[in-house]
């Protein structure tokens, strides 16, 4: 969620910089404002004006977004979408890795960090605090102080943090085939926010884990897609957002089981493979998280992988890299003979490396990553390795596939049959719905 930090939120477990280390109104040291009911009753014509659409989508139609941003040097990616009646826009960052979708908002902010676009103003009803996607976001021990009202509070191990309350307000969104949605969607009105040392530019986050509080799991509840969220994120810059099933064919699709007791987009254990060659890293804990710009490896995993990229780069004919210690842009970067402007320039002198999960009988399915999904050019025209320690960056034994590593594929996390499929794709452009198919 944060630039060139991890976004993924777990709310019971402390894993890293960008990562919530709780949810709770009980244990917050900032008090949670009672606020008058008549400032959130919404008019009569407000309360309707969604209901028409909101019918079971029979027809397998996806939901599109366009996204915009890059790993580097933007460090992020971003949607936009519309929300409240009459609708307004705001920039937020998808992340897989967490639940709650959240805008900071004048209700009024007692702390906001600077935004885009003002400050989102709800006049919508407030989410109570027995309401089921409420007590999804609290711990076990959680008690409705405030019984009209959900108060959630969401820190960050990177020092960030949202305290607010849950709305719901209308999202107008487009269906592939054409038509039109408005559905009324639970959201965080965060009115008190501490800005983390990797803040990044924007209004707020969309959460679209596999939470009830999700984006994705509430427009599967309403009957309007199918419970399956995917990004195409270009190494060009963009991409595009889904939900549904209606943009890809699931024969072409490479696909790998999740745990069923898992709370995050996990295919479970993989084994650490360089240049088609086992390393000693294995039973690797893999989350996919687009919150996270870059790809982190715990320590071993992480040492195994930069040691062979070394190696191979010193036994290159002529010699032609030597470390660049005086760029800051990543922990490891290297200088050519001459600045260099983009990932082709260099990958022909870098290996790829892959991540394979257990499959059936004695095959494996690989997750790939070449030279250009996991290294960048700085700005000083130097190349850099965009796989960090995730040990020293407090992931534990988690290891973490970000955005630059899931660059040029198409991505799905098919909660329905409970796995994450993986495809090349072309993400400058959207695919035809099968709808438009002949």
């Amino acid at each position: 969620m944060k630039k060139g930090e991890v976004g993924l939120v777990l709310l019971l477990i402390t894993v890293g910089l960008g990562l919530a280390l709780s949810s709770s109104s009980s244990s917050s040291s900032r008090g949670y404002n009672e606020y008058d009911r008549d400032r959130w009753n919404p008019p009569p014509s407000y309360r309707t004006a969604s209901s028409s659409s909101m019918v079971l989508n029979r027809v397998g139609s996806s939901i599109v977004l366009p996204v915009d941003g890059n790993v580097y040097p933007t460090g992020s990616y971003n949607v936009t979408l519309l929300v409240g009646n009459p609708p307004k826009p705001y920039f937020l960052d998808p992340d897989t890795g967490s639940d709650l979708t959240w805008l900071q908002c004048d209700a009024p902010c007692v702390q906001c960090t600077e935004t885009p676009h003002p400050l989102y103003r709800p006049t919508s009803e407030l989410v109570i605090c027995k309401d089921p996607i409420c007590a999804s976001l609290q711990p076990g021990d959680y008690r409705c102080e405030s019984p009209q009202q959900c108060d959630y509070e969401v820190e960050y191990a990177d020092g960030g943090s949202s305290l607010g309350v849950l709305v719901k307000d209308v999202f107008p969104l487009k269906l592939s085939s054409g038509g039109q949605l408005s559905p009324r969607i639970a959201l965080g009105c965060g009115y008190d926010q501490l800005p983390g040392s990797s803040h990044s530019f924007i209004d707020g986050v969309l959460g679209l884990g596999r939470g009830k509080s999700s984006l994705t799991s509430q427009l599967s509840a309403q009957g309007l897609v199918r419970n399956i969220v995917g990004h195409c994120l270009s190494s060009k810059g963009g991409g595009y957002l889904f939900f549904g099933d209606d943009l890809y064919d699931p024969s072409r699709v490479t696909w790998a089981s999740m745990p069923r007791d898992s709370k995050h987009y996990s295919p479970g254990i993989a084994e650490l493979t360089f240049a088609g060659k086992p390393t000693r890293s294995r039973n690797l804990l893999i989350l996919f998280d687009s919150g996270s710009s870059y790809t982190y490896l715990s320590s071993q995993a992480y040492e195994d992988l930069a040691s062979r990229v070394i190696r191979e780069l010193k036994e290159l004919k002529g010699k032609p890299f030597k470390e660049a210690i005086d760029d800051p842009t990543l922990p490891l970067c290297w200088k050519g003979r001459r600045p260099y402007k983009n990932i082709r320039d260099v990958k022909k002198y870098f290996k790829p490396f892959a991540l394979g999960f257990p499959g059936t009988g004695q095959s494996k399915t690989e997750f790939e990553i070449p030279p250009e999904s996991y290294l960048i050019i700085s700005s000083k025209g130097n190349v850099c390795l965009g796989v960090l320690n995730g040990t020293e960056a407090g992931l534990q034994n988690y290891n973490v596939v970000g955005d630059i590593s899931m660059q040029d594929k198409m991505v799905i996390y098919e909660n329905e049959r409970q796995m994450i499929g993986w495809a090349p794709a072309s993400c400058n452009k959207v695919p035809k719905s099968k709808a438009f198919r002949s």
